[in-house]
């Protein structure tokens, strides 16, 4: 069946989601515990996260990973989640804690940033059961031993370097799961996918920008009314 033959159910207060690029479905997606993932939103808002069409979400934040937030993302969430539990500053024991936690919670996945040292990773894949994803920043990342200590998926953030990134590590690793940001437009996600990642991240606009959007609707509504008046 054709995209443009799958009936879709939409009601008139939902229908305002946050979609993600079109471009994403051209990937092959990653297959987790029978659910196939093409599309990641990367956001913790989780009014965002409960009005999207993605498929999964990465909660991922510049600060310690705390039981209480990943707690909230879980709930809140109507798709799979993969929630940050280790980096730079957190690491060791508290991570592995915190990955046990958030698989009780029910993610689909943990996260560990760059400077997640391999210890720590070896410390989550041993009392997890679940993906261990490894953020990655260039293709000079040294990911042998991180694969080696329990990584399972690799996340490409490399900013304007990713697409030549993801082609770096798909040629040396065939049969790696790829997750990788998308850029800017269609053509840097087609670009990245064509590179060889499975999945794209998708960055939404923020909260305040889309409200922005919604008030300017709302106010020519009004003007439109009062011409008419």
């Amino acid at each position: 069946m054709t995209d443009s033959k799958i009936p879709e159910i939409m009601t008139e207060l939902r229908k305002d989601i946050v979609r993600v690029p079109k471009p994403i479905k051209k990937a092959s997606g990653i297959v987790i515990f029978g659910k196939k993932i093409r599309s990641i939103i990367f956001t913790t808002d989780i009014a965002i996260i409960r009005n999207t069409d993605a498929d999964a979400v990465i909660a991922v934040y510049p600060f310690t990973p705390h039981p209480a937030i990943t707690k909230g993302i879980i709930e809140a969430a109507d798709i799979p989640v993969f929630s940050g539990v280790a980096g730079g500053l957190t690491q060791g024991p508290r991570s592995a804690y915190m990955g046990m936690f958030a698989e009780a919670q029910g993610s689909i996945g943990v996260v560990v940033n760059g400077p997640t040292p391999v210890e720590t990773i070896q410390a989550i894949y041993d009392v997890v059961d679940i993906p261990v994803v490894a953020t990655v920043t260039s293709k000079y990342s040294k990911i042998e031993e991180k694969l080696s200590a329990g990584v399972d998926i690799i996340n490409i953030s490399a900013g304007k370097d990713t697409v030549e990134t993801v082609k770096y590590f798909r040629e040396r690793y065939p049969e790696l799961p790829i997750i990788a940001t998308g850029g800017p437009d269609d053509e840097t996600i087609e670009a990245t996918i064509a590179a060889g990642a499975n999945a794209i991240t998708y960055t939404p606009p923020s909260n305040g920008v889309l409200f922005s959007r919604k008030m300017e609707k709302y106010r020519e509504m009004e003007y439109k009314e009062d011409q008419e008046e």
